[in-house]
């Protein structure tokens, strides 16, 4: 099952982060052409290494690799949001295999 990464209370409205565990997120989001995604922060290097930010979160180096950033814009719909969910967990599980 997909998890989500922070509390609720200290989550942005407009941005979340969720690990698909047993896959890399870079894997899930090749999959996934469709949805415009990252694996890490906007200051993040495009390397395939666990975000520190997570990992001091107390997650696992493995879990932490699976996580894919996900940002809603001003003018982002709630059918783009549902589109996005059915997509990347099509893709997930095209990963996982």
């Amino acid at each position: 099952m997909a998890a989500l990464s922070g509390q609720d209370a200290e989550r942005l409205p407009n941005t979340l982060n969720v690990r698909f565990p047993g896959v890399r997120g870079g894997a899930v989001l090749a999959a996934t052409p469709e949805v415009a995604a990252s694996t890490g922060s906007a200051c993040h290097d495009g390397g395939e290494t666990a975000s520190p930010v997570l990992r001091a979160m107390g997650i696992p180096e493995a879990d932490a690799l699976g996580a894919v950033r996900l940002s809603l814009g001003p003018d982002t719909s709630q059918e783009e949001v549902a589109r996005a969910v059915v997509v990347l967990a099509r893709g997930w599980k095209q990963v996982a295999g």
